[in-house]
Parts: structure tokens; sequence; C-alpha cells
């Protein structure tokens, strides 16, 4: 066997064995190879998490070449909500391979698109006339969204937090907060861009309401960039990359209402929200908020790479024709995949179930945060949760343990992502398809991993 023909009995899918299990050293011999033949074919850019190359993936766990089991705590970064290898996500996408791979959207149609279109008016918030328009990435997403906002409204400015994170493009870079590893070295970066503080109950004032730290981002946006040249608003209802820092409740709410006043369009960066994962279809659900425009990805595909905006129709159909679109937009395979992944949401509880592995993993965490003074605090909202470790006693963040215990669960077999503005932030990203047994285990070697840091 060599590390480009891993075992044969390692096929993935809901039928992979749900269990963590060790057979080498973490990497192995065959990550190992495959890691020097990286090194000499793939940039240095491009970075991993974990040194181990998957071979496998379903339910719960992730198999890599060397037959090592990992419970799966990142879902690809909150893309495989449905699972790796969801039985209806592969025969929708098998069949579709089967009849084409690829047309153009914009030279040939297909009913796919459409009726994708028409699920994401359905499960989207408000009842207003929608239109969608799909891409291929998040950052695609989020760009073009920035796009229709500034052609329906005539504006130019574009107004986001600190924390923020929007993607990798050129403007999408201008929109995120985070100097490195995703800025350093790559501008300049699209102008008129206005960065403002934000809701961060951790670290914000104690008693900061919603209301009142809204009430800070507004007047510093009016201060410094002038409501009535802002295009859009753009936000995460729940950061992701920032932290997973959940605001105080009426944040968004009172944003979305300063941003109808002054005809300011409010988009939902649901890239990583979206689609079942924090206990509804959108995490601004919890809000009863309604954006203008709100962007999907991740999980929407099932696995296959799609994006959408999503939003009230007037500012949809402001574009005018050919000003959205791309090549791959809206790929006919991934529609396939995309349609069935909402299919199995809806047929297996998986709302539901986020919800409850939220429930889960919360109380076993909050657990340890009482008898650790390292745990600052314990956020999340369904299968979205995280940790912020801190030097007892105070705030300041401490991501030297945030990597320790990374570290400690990677060796062990538990493969769980680090992120936060600090580094200080472990967060946990199941596959809505994981077994309790397996989500406790996993949280056993985090308790585990906590204590021998």
């Amino acid at each position: 066997m060599t590390a480009s023909a891993p075992s044969p009995e390692l096929i993935g899918g809901p039928g992979l064995p749900q269990r963590r299990e060790l057979r080498t050293e973490v990497p192995g011999p065959l990550s190992r190879e495959l890691a020097a033949r990286r090194s000499a074919a793939v940039s240095a850019g491009v970075s991993s998490t974990l040194p181990v190359y998957a071979a496998a993936a379903g339910g719960g766990v992730l198999v890599d070449v060397d037959g090592n089991s990992f419970v799966d705590l990142g879902s690809g970064i909150a893309v495989t909500t449905v699972g790796n290898s969801a039985p209806k996500v592969v025969a929708a996408a098998s069949d579709q391979l089967a009849r084409f791979t690829h047309t153009c959207a914009m030279i040939t149609p297909y009913e796919s698109y459409v009726r994708l279109a028409e699920e994401l008016a359905a499960i989207t918030p408000g009842d207003h006339e929608k239109r969608t328009a799909l891409f291929n990435t998040g950052s695609e997403a989020v760009e073009n969204a920035v796009k229709i906002a500034r052609c329906a409204t005539g504006r130019t400015g574009i107004a986001v937090v600190d924390h923020a994170y929007h993607g990798r493009t050129n403007l999408t870079m201008a929109l995120t907060a985070k100097n490195k590893p995703y800025k350093d070295g790559f501008g300049p970066f699209a102008a008129d861009v206005h960065r403002a503080p934000t809701s961060y109950p951790f670290r914000d004032d104690a008693g900061l309401s919603g209301a009142a730290a809204a009430k800070r981002t507004t007047d510093y946006l009016e201060r410094t960039a002038g409501a009535d040249r802002l295009a859009a608003l753009v936000i995460e209802p729940i950061q992701g990359e920032g932290g997973f820092v959940v605001p105080a409740p009426g944040f968004l709410a009172e944003l979305a209402r300063w941003c109808r006043a002054n005809g300011i369009v409010f988009v939902a960066d649901e890239v990583q929200t979206g689609v079942a994962r924090t206990g509804s279809w959108f995490a601004t659900d919890h809000e009863d908020v309604v954006p203008d425009l709100i962007t999907t990805a991740k999980g929407l595909g099932g696995g296959l790479p799609i994006a959408a905006v999503t939003g009230r129709a007037e500012l949809m159909d402001a574009v005018p024709a050919g000003g959205l679109g791309g090549t791959y937009g809206g790929n006919p395979v991934a529609c396939a995949a995309a349609l069935a992944a909402l299919e199995t949401i809806r047929e297996d509880g998986l709302i539901a179930r986020a919800a409850a592995i939220g429930e889960q993993a919360t109380a076993r965490l909050r657990a340890l945060a009482a008898a650790d003074p390292r745990i600052g605090d314990v956020r999340g909202r369904g299968a979205m949760i995280a940790v912020e470790f801190v030097r007892p006693g105070g705030t300041e963040p401490d991501a030297a343990l945030a990597k320790a215990v990374a570290d400690h669960c990677h060796r062990t077999g538990v493969l769980v992502l680090t992120c936060g503005s600090f580094g200080n932030v472990i967060r946990l990203l199941p596959p809505l398809t994981i077994p309790d047994e397996l989500l406790h285990d996993g949280l056993d070697v985090l308790a585990d991993a906590l204590a021998q840091s």
C-alpha cells in the first residue's frame, strides 16, 4: 500500500465505524510521505490544521490514509453539516454527473438552479418577494452582495465590524478584520470600507446591552463614514473566525432598524452560521431579524462548492442583466447536492439535532468552566460552540493554552479548530450526524487535554 492508494476497506459514508481509533502515531507514515510530496508540489501559503491525509469520512469520524479514525469536531469548517457522503447527496450528485456536469447557467440554464433558488426563498427569513443568484464560494457571495447593494443604492460605502471575517478575495479581505494570516502582504485593498465596534459580551463593559452596543456602532459610523454614504452594513450574526462571538440580545435588531431608517442594505453573512448549523435554518432567526440580503455557502452544498446571495427582489433585480454570474456559478452537480442536503436536513430532523448537540456540548463545557478559571467563556448556538481561554483572574487571551489543548486533541484522535482575533478560542463544529457517544468521547478528550495543559 502506498500513500496514494489507501486501504480499499476505507469507504466513507454513514456506515463507517463510529469510533476513535489510533493505529499509528499522528501523523502516521503514509501521511508523512504525502506531506513530503506536498511540500514539493503545493504552495506553502496553503496550510493545514491537522497533518494527516483523509481517506474516508462519514457520520462523525474522519479516517486517514494510515487507518487512524478521528472524531470530527470541525466538519471541514462547517461544510459537512449533513455528514460526509450523505446518501441523498451522493445519489443526487451521482445522478446529475451521469446526465451532464456543466453547461453554464448563463448559457443554457437548468431546472435545479431554479429549484434551489425557490428553496432558498422559502427558508430564508422574511415573507417578502425574493430572488437568488448562485456562486461558488462564501467570499464570492459576500463580494456579490456588496455589488448588489452598491448598484441598488447608488452609494459606495460599506460598513463592517471588529473581529469580522468575510473572505480572502481582494474586496473581502478589506472587509475582514484580522491581519495575519488573511491580509498581511496582500494589499492595497478595496476602498470605502469602514470598520466599527461590535458587540462582544465577554469583552465589553459589564452590563452593556445589545441596544447600547448597537448605538456605539451606529454613532461611530455616522461620525466616520456618514450614514447617507453607506450602501450596506455587512455582518455575521455570530462571528466565525473572529471567535464565535454571539452578540448581546437586541444588537442585530437595532442595527437592522438603523439600516432601514437610513436606506442602508443590511447584509447577513451566514456563510458559516446558515443552513441548520445553529439550531435554526439561519442564525438571524434567533433574533427575529430579517436581512435585506443573506449570503450562504459552506453547509449549503453537502460538501460540494456552492454559494448564494438571496434577498429582496427589488435589490436583486436592480442589477442589469449580465451583472451577476460566473462560469461555474450554480454548477448543476452542486445544485443537485444542495437540494439533497436541504432535503436531508428536513427529513432527518437535523435542525433539532443541532440544538440537541449544542445543549449537550454546552452543558459539558460549562461544567469544565466552573472548575477551571482558564476558561473565560463558553458560547455559541446549536452545533456552533466555542471555548475562550484566558489567563486566570481576567480576560487576557491565552493563545498558547488554546494551541496546547488543540494539539493534545489532535495527537489523541480528535479534530478541533482554533479561531479568534487573539488565537485563544477553540471552536466545535461537529457534523449533525455525529452520534452522542462519539460527541461525548471527543469532549472527554478535550477535557483531558485541558487537565494536562
